[in-house]
């Protein structure tokens, strides 16, 4: 770009410019390099194409036991676009990971590091991945004060004021017998944020009561993550859970109970239940596995009170409805299925697919995605989001470390735990 140019105006343009554009134009001049990977630029960036999404998924082949991650645009040209994703080292390393949740562009993956990478042993880490730029950071999560009596659980989210990622640690107790006796669960509620680098309680001191006990479904929407969750304090020997939701407010930092619909509060275990996002709306879905049916309840905010209407019925004929794991931006949901031709009972091992749901019609569309394991379905949007991020680090105690293999990450846990 010409000299000529006030470097204002070249700004302007650059904020316009694809991510993959961004990326290459780093190494065009020390200016623009400063420019694209300062905090501000990159929290203030926005895609010139903000209303295109894409939908990552991530399998299970069947050939391989590293799970298989593709990347689909979410337009007209949906069954045409499909790209397969090499993720960085971070996330490659990993084994046996569960998948957070996503938020701004962001993938945040969960697993154990051990020396036999048992789940459930070992150090628990939380790694950030911005699919965009093929860029992670791994964060090491606080232990549980007492495995015995206590369980934790990490959450994530941005936050929209501050485009700051953070991680939650959440801890409960484990047993409803161990209730009674705890009177204050120690570190209940622990919260990172990128920017700081280290660990702290939250803003708010309006924490979860000890008797809620969290299901791993979590969803963020217009500014609040949320999770599913059950009261145990009402549990009788009938078994019926108080089922109801949990949300975190990302800048604020406080819990907040909502109620859910009459009919799911006491329907049963939670397990049945799931949440999702549906254009920035907070959605429950209540899925009945024997009338192969999901039912779509849509959550309101007035600003005063929240209420749940029933917004769709998801069924077919002709598969064998799994589970709804996301929505399109056009509103249609990503569901798993199972061919009716291929029903376990006479086809063992049989694939699941990967099928967008078309509610009027109610007409199916194979993606081409098959699977032998469960499906992650996530929207996201391009982000700049970690560029600015050394790779290869792994933060621990409110310090960054490079680390470049796999073993390495085991040599800095033995190292950290000492200090």
């Amino acid at each position: 770009m010409s000299d000529n140019v006030p470097f204002e105006i070249q700004e302007e343009i650059i904020k316009r410019l694809p991510i993959k554009s961004l990326i290459r134009f780093q190494l065009v001049s020390k200016a623009w390099k400063s420019l694209i990977s300062s905090s501000r630029f990159i929290a203030d960036y926005s895609a010139p194409h903000p209303q295109l999404q894409h939908l990552l998924v991530r399998y299970d082949h069947g050939h391989t036991y590293k799970p298989i991650y593709s990347s689909v645009v979410d337009d007209h040209t949906l069954l045409n676009r499909r790209v397969s994703l090499t993720p960085p080292p971070l996330v490659n390393w990993l084994r046996d990971s569960v998948i957070i949740g996503s938020s701004h562009g962001l993938l945040c993956l969960h697993c154990f590091y051990g020396d036999d990478d048992i789940f459930s042993l070992g150090t628990r880490m939380a790694v950030i991945w911005n699919i965009s730029i093929r860029k992670a950071i791994a964060v090491v999560v606080p232990s549980v004060p007492d495995v015995k009596i206590y369980t934790t659980f990490t959450g994530f989210g941005v936050c929209p004021e501050t485009s700051d990622p953070k991680i939650l640690k959440i801890t409960e107790i484990k047993t409803w017998s161990e209730t009674e006796s705890v009177t204050l669960i120690p570190c209940q509620v622990e919260v990172y944020t990128v920017s700081s680098g280290v660990w702290r309680c939250p803003y708010s001191t309006n924490l979860p009561r000890k008797s809620i006990q969290f299901s791993r479904s979590q969803v963020v929407v217009d500014g609040f993550c949320y999770w599913l969750a059950t009261d145990r304090s009402t549990t009788d020997a009938g078994f019926e859970a108080y089922n109801l939701i949990i949300s975190f407010h990302m800048t604020r930092e406080e819990f907040t109970e909502v109620s859910l619909p009459e009919s799911l509060v006491y329907d049963g275990s939670v397990d049945y239940l799931n949440i999702s996002n549906l254009r920035e709306s907070l959605v429950v879905l209540d899925q009945n596995p024997e009338e192969n049916v999901c039912y779509v309840w849509s959550m309101k905010d007035d600003g005063v009170s929240k209420s749940f209407t029933k917004l769709l019925t998801i069924y077919s004929p002709d598969a064998t409805l799994l589970s709804v794991l996301e929505f399109r931006r056009s509103g249609e949901p990503v569901i798993e299925i199972l061919d009716n031709d291929a029903d376990p009972r006479y086809v063992p091992d049989a694939p699941a697919l990967l099928a967008i749901y078309e509610p009027k019609s109610k007409h199916i569309s194979n993606l081409g995605f098959n699977g032998t394991g469960s499906f992650f379905v996530h929207s996201y949007k391009e982000t700049l989001l970690l560029l600015d991020q050394p790779d290869f680090t792994v933060y621990d105690k409110g310090k960054g470390y490079i680390v470049k293999k796999r073993a390495g990450i085991s040599s800095l846990l033995k190292h950290t735990s000492k200090v």
